[in-house]
């Protein structure tokens, strides 16, 4: 049996037609597949301000037949993002909450520092990944899901506020094999690298789509239609990614 994940990012929800209009698009696509995804992975800026109307809206576009699991993002707001959209007690520290989909451990973690666009793993939270990796069964495969990608991905915008102090995540990785890749957002563009010795995937965004430096123009292309990524998780841990735009 293979898992099937969908992925979408930096939906920025602010209130306006436009970002609703963009987001409920994706998710129409994604009910309406014949297939459904086993889950959905959000990778952060669900939010635009961190305001609790902003992640009211996002439950209900986000609402789906299928789980969908959520990380924060540099836009989004710890406190307002629980109460809003987890439906839990508002509190400071990160967000980190580990998913079993279809034979597959999905651990979403909170890569924020409030107030800053840059990302970090909290001290509490490389320890919470290794406990949770360890407390897992002998052959279930993992993937890690955070916003900020702990690599350059070559544009000044993205590379500004990038994962600091990758080696720590990089010498935790290396201890579990079972990480079969890493999935990230925050770029505003699909990309795929590698970090760790795994696969790094990047996630598109649905609000709009970063213009790369040997293209014209300025670097928010926002006539670009949404994007997601489709993830194919096989019996031998091999990961196949898909994107999409819609349309």
């Amino acid at each position: 049996m293979t898992t099937l994940l969908a992925q979408i990012s930096d939906l920025h929800l602010d209130g306006t037609e436009r970002a609703t209009r963009r987001a409920t698009r994706v998710m129409d696509y994604l009910r309406a597949l014949p297939r459904p995804v086993d889950a959905l992975l959000v990778t952060g800026d669900i939010a635009d301000h961190g305001d609790e109307r902003e992640y009211e809206e996002a439950a209900r576009i986000l609402a789906a037949p299928f789980p969908v699991l959520t990380c924060p993002g540099n836009h989004d707001a710890r406190p307002a993002y629980r109460k809003a959209l987890l439906g839990e007690a508002p509190g400071d520290g990160p967000v980190n909450r580990c998913h079993h989909i279809a034979g597959t451990a999905v651990l979403m973690c909170d890569s924020t520092i409030p107030g800053r666009d840059e990302g970090r793993l909290d001290d509490e939270t490389p320890a919470w990944i290794d406990t949770t990796l360890n407390a897992l069964p002998r052959d279930t495969p993992a993937l890690i899901a955070f916003h900020q990608p702990p690599v350059a991905l070559h544009h000044p915008l993205p590379d500004s506020g990038m994962l600091e102090e990758p080696g720590r995540l990089a010498g935790l990785l290396a201890a579990h094999p079972r990480v079969v890749a890493v999935l990230t957002g925050h770029a505003h563009t699909a990309a795929a690298s590698m970090f760790a010795a795994r696969p790094l995937i990047v996630g598109p965004a649905v609000t709009w789509t970063l213009r790369l430096p040997w293209e014209a123009g300025q670097p928010a292309d926002l006539d670009q239609p949404p994007g997601l990524a489709f993830h194919v998780l096989d019996d031998d841990h091999r990961l196949t990614t898909h994107y999409r735009v819609v349309l």
